[in-house]
């Protein structure tokens, strides 16, 4: 049996009819550059959080660069965010001229833990950037006091956390601002690179949209950059998010049934869910120390595994300069060798889950 680590075109399937209207609709009226298709998306995201603005934008990654231009990120400030997320959340406070703080995560799960936040401010420090990692939300009211105790902004990274909510509040209406990613494989997921700002700031969404659009069509208020949602993707995405909860629900009861069978396996430790937070599992992502083991046992049984983060940020070459030591992070170090991500989508059937649990069964129990 072969077990996907996800199926894209599973998903496709299941709503054919609607995605291929979308796409054609698009054709039909030539809307593939700032059409009302986007206006559209941008208007239905921005009221399913309960935010006044959406900027759409090419994808998360110039979400996060534009985002952060537009709180007036200047050269030499310094911006704390996680040890252990994708590059995109690090890179982008480089490129907008600030400088990277990395901070540890939590002990238990893979979010930034606020304990180090307030450790790593200096003078110096502007803003935090926590990530919402696998699609848990970290939490937000200690980061939040944080950043309203020493006046720094905060940019929630809901890349993987598309209608997760902390405390009963979607994550993307909590921060100043947030990003999200909508990357093929997303909970909310394109045909194609997409991505959006959120902010109930008008100034700094007036500014976003300036900037994501060369400075103003026609006008160039500002020199700015092309970073365009087109229409293509933005009726994809119409066509997908009234089925969003749903297949959020559907992820939900695949984790509950993931946690319930493998609950008590020793050696082998599952995501922490505390009970003030909606986590829609973007990723199912277990920890072992056996996990290079595991991951071979999987797939040679066919099941498709993935090493989501295998590197902590701080120990890329790319962060050589900073110089940062394993005990500087000890949590992230640890997790790094640990974290390997189930299959997880809601169209994974019964079938297939019970072979992934009775693999990772047998697995375990030629364990002492």
């Amino acid at each position: 049996m072969k077990v996907p680590f996800v199926d894209l075109h599973a998903q496709y399937l299941g709503i054919k009819s609607e995605i291929d209207a979308a796409i054609a609709a698009v054709i039909r009226e030539s809307g593939f550059i700032r059409s009302r298709f986007v206006d559209e998306f941008e208007a239905q995201w921005a009221r399913t959080l309960g935010v006044k603005h959406c900027v759409s934008c090419a994808n998360g990654t110039d979400a996060l660069y534009i985002t952060m231009r537009g709180l007036g990120l200047k050269l030499g400030d310094e911006v704390i965010t996680t040890a252990h997320s994708w590059i995109a959340t690090s890179e982008t406070i480089t490129q907008a001229g600030g400088r990277v703080v990395f901070c540890d995560t939590e002990n238990e799960g893979f979010n930034i833990s606020p304990a180090m936040v307030e450790a790593a401010i200096t003078s110096r420090t502007v803003g935090i950037v926590p990530v919402h990692l696998c699609g848990q939300p970290a939490d937000m009211d200690e980061i939040m006091a944080i950043a309203r105790k020493h006046k720094l902004w905060v940019i929630e990274d809901c890349a993987q956390a598309h209608l997760a909510a902390y405390k009963g509040r979607l994550v993307g209406s909590i921060g100043n601002a947030a990003t999200f990613s909508f990357y093929p494989g997303k909970n909310l997921g394109a045909m194609g690179d997409a991505g959006c700002i959120v902010t109930n700031d008008d100034g700094l969404a007036n500014w976003s949209t300036l900037f994501a659009r060369h400075g103003g069509k026609g006008d160039h208020e500002i020199e700015g950059i092309n970073s365009r949602l087109d229409g293509l993707q933005a009726s994809i995405l119409i066509a997908k998010l009234p089925h969003l909860a749903a297949w959020n629900s559907r992820r939900q009861v695949i984790a509950g049934d993931y946690t319930n069978a493998l609950h008590g396996l020793r050696g082998l430790k599952l995501p922490p869910m505390p009970m003030d937070r909606t986590h829609v599992f973007h990723l199912y992502m277990v920890r072992t120390k056996y996990r290079d083991e595991l991951k071979e046992h999987l797939h040679a049984a066919g099941i498709a595994t993935v090493q989501n983060y295998p590197k902590a940020l701080p120990f890329y070459p790319a962060y050589a300069y900073l110089d940062h030591k394993p005990n500087e992070f000890p949590n992230a170090y640890r997790h790094q060798s640990e974290i390997l991500s189930l299959p997880i989508y809601p169209e994974m059937d019964s079938t297939h889950f019970e072979y992934v649990v009775e693999s990772i069964q047998k697995y375990f129990a030629g364990k002492p």
